[in-house]
């Protein structure tokens, strides 16, 4: 999550931004075998007074005894403009994502929009933002109209927050609704949240919540990981 100074205090200078988390969770019995997830994300921000730019990449595995379960792909790159500057900003972004558990095989999303921000400190963060994408999607399967392959564009409305407590504790996460500007029926909804707790300056101890719900093919995935991430400010 990108964690910014306030606008008065935030001056010209280059700041660079990096977070490392790696989750997970197994469960082995000696009846049924081993049934484990590995979620791991890599975040690297740049800011400055009028821009920032912030990129994403995260991959989750999962398998259980008789089958694979997740083995799924996530590149964001995205760049804000004049949110240090002033609560109302603007905003572009590129995505590709690839994820078994949603049988998709790959999606790529390209737009801009329009942010606004109601808190922005030290210990708080608080905006939304909306815009358009425009979207190319090849599927594993049928959708509902019988299509492995489609272009649409898309209204997509994004909640973001984060919360600090002493220093110590961190409550963050980012939600989506995509929803098809062509068929009420094509939407994308994705929720993702983290509590952390700080063991050393740059160590959290991290619980990572994830839905995502992909509705033309009916397809959803939901979990829970707890492990440990690294960040670094400079």
């Amino acid at each position: 999550m990108t964690h910014l100074a306030g606008f008065s205090q935030f001056s010209d200078t280059v700041h660079y931004y990096a977070n490392f988390s790696g989750t997970g969770n197994l469960n082995r019995t000696n009846t049924a075998g081993s049934t484990y997830l590995l979620n791991n994300a890599f975040q690297f921000q740049v800011s400055k007074k009028k821009f920032s730019i912030n990129s994403l990449a995260s991959y989750i595995y999962g398998k259980n005894p008789s089958t694979k379960t997740n083995d799924d792909l996530l590149a964001i790159l995205n760049l804000d403009i004049l949110k240090g500057v002033q609560k109302f900003y603007y905003w572009a972004l590129t995505s590709y994502e690839k994820s078994f558990s949603l049988k998709l095989d790959n999606r790529f999303q390209a737009g801009a929009g329009v942010g606004y921000t109601f808190v922005n400190t030290n210990n708080a963060n608080l905006e939304i933002s909306d815009g358009v994408l425009f979207e190319t999607t090849d599927l594993s399967i049928p959708d509902q109209e019988g299509q492995t392959s489609y272009q649409t564009v898309r209204n997509s409305l994004r909640l973001k927050y984060r919360f600090i407590i002493k220093e110590i504790f961190r409550f963050d996460g980012i939600n989506f609704y995509q929803a098809s500007l062509s068929d009420g029926d094509d939407y994308i909804l994705k929720l993702r949240a983290n509590f952390s707790i700080k063991l050393y300056k740059w160590l959290n101890f991290t619980t990572s919540f994830n839905y995502n719900r992909q509705n033309v093919t009916a397809t959803e995935n939901l979990f829970l990981s707890y492990g440990l991430s690294m960040e670094k400010f400079f």
